[in-house]
């Protein structure tokens, strides 16, 4: 028998903000900072004349910017950030990408991350001390990655311990997790993946255990399980929560995949009905999703893979095919835009950027690059030296793993 903790249920700050930007089919227009501030959003508070600034103005700022501060400076963009941002990106990338370009790229002192938080994390992790990792907006986090508390993580890892032989189980954590989550598994014998490479690490970690405890998202890790031929039945969802995970020692003992009861959401927008809406209004399009959508939906899709995945399939196939994609609206809108002899368009009609991403408005880009000029390193990431070491660990296995 399970009990209840007396422990509060804490929902992100970045889930809760997820709808304030969703709005029926149309132009994602990026607004001046003050305009943005007023759907009541808990953004970084930046300098007052970054408010009111309009789009050309910026523009005009971070061009200046760059040109000033040459190869000393790289702008690293995440293919989920909004169009006005992503062009003044000098890499293009999705988590894995980005991260092996961090760890291999020695030319420039300043990496400015226009990504979230644990990206920035990774970023500094992977480079030299010398470099600095700049996030341009520090509320910029992910609601997957604060699914997964450090003390919820180290308890769950506690008590796994007092039913297993804990040695026998190899912590995975998938990219969208802190330093600290990572440093976790780095000290346990475990592992770091992204959707490019989760197959590849799962083999990893159960060459070497007998159970996977995958953190944080449990749509990721029941859709490579499956992938796998890991059986449902062999998949337990910890609720962090309550008691043992809401487990019996008997369901843990039986399992060999611990999902970690955390998700995305702007993958989980996606069903099953929008897909048999798409097919029924357009005979033979082709259905991409991303595999943090929820199972049924990665079934009944006909393709699903990482961020690079989905823009290489659409990029590469048949001039005049017609595609409906889900994952993020900025990355579908970039990718109509880019091949105008295909049918490309969100499942979702309702458009609803990711709200961590979206945190990345274009002033803030200039703010850290004006400060850059000014000889200030605003808002730069520093991984503790224990955490590094260890989260270095795991962020280096699964790079040894994927090469």
């Amino acid at each position: 028998m399970t009990t209840l903790i007396k422990k509060q249920t804490v929902i992100p700050v970045t889930e809760l903000e997820q709808s304030a930007f969703c709005q029926a089919e149309g132009n994602l227009r990026t607004k001046t900072l003050k305009e943005e501030f007023l759907t009541g959003v808990r953004w970084q508070k930046v300098p007052k004349r970054y408010l009111t600034l309009e789009p050309s103005e910026i523009d005009e700022g971070i061009l200046y910017c760059k040109k000033q501060l040459g190869e000393s400076v790289v702008i690293l963009g995440h293919h989920y950030q909004r169009d006005e941002v992503i062009k003044h990106a000098d890499i293009t990338g999705d988590s894995f990408k980005l991260s092996k370009i961090a760890s291999e790229y020695d030319r420039s002192k300043w990496i400015v991350f226009c990504g979230v938080h644990f990206m920035a994390e990774t970023a500094d992790i992977l480079t030299a001390s010398d470099q600095n990792v700049l996030l341009p907006n520090m509320a910029a986090g992910c609601s997957m990655a604060d699914m997964a508390q450090t003390e919820d993580v180290e308890e769950a890892w506690f008590e796994l311990g007092s039913v297993l032989d804990i040695t026998r189980v190899i912590p995975v954590t998938y990219m969208n997790s802190t330093a600290v989550i990572k440093s976790i598994c780095g000290k346990n014998n475990g592992i770091v993946c992204t959707s490019s490479n989760a197959v590849n690490t799962f083999e990893w970690a159960l060459k070497r255990g007998d159970k996977i405890l995958f953190l944080p998202d449990q749509h990721l890790g029941r859709n490579t399980g499956l992938k796998m031929g890991i059986k449902e039945e062999q998949m337990v969802v910890w609720n962090p929560f309550k008691r043992n995970g809401g487990l019996t020692e008997n369901q843990i003992r039986s399992s060999k995949l611990i999902l970690w009861q955390g998700h995305c959401s702007v993958h989980t927008r996606f069903t099953t009905g929008q897909i048999q809406d798409a097919r029924t209004k357009d005979k033979g399009v082709n259905v991409i999703v991303h595999p943090e959508c929820t199972n049924d939906v990665v079934a009944a899709a006909d393709y699903n893979g990482s961020t690079e995945f989905i823009i290489e399939t659409i990029t590469n196939s048949e001039p005049g095919s017609s595609w409906t994609v889900g994952t993020e609206i900025n990355l579908v809108n970039r990718l109509a835009q880019d091949n105008p002899d295909k049918k490309i368009y969100c499942l979702d009609s309702v458009v609803c950027p990711c709200a961590t991403m979206y945190r990345i408005h274009p002033a803030y880009l200039l703010w850290v690059l004006e400060g850059i000029m000014a000889g200030l390193a605003i808002n730069r990431i520093r991984v503790s030296d224990q955490d590094r070491k260890f989260s270095r660990v795991a962020v280096d296995r699964m790079l040894n793993v994927s090469d």
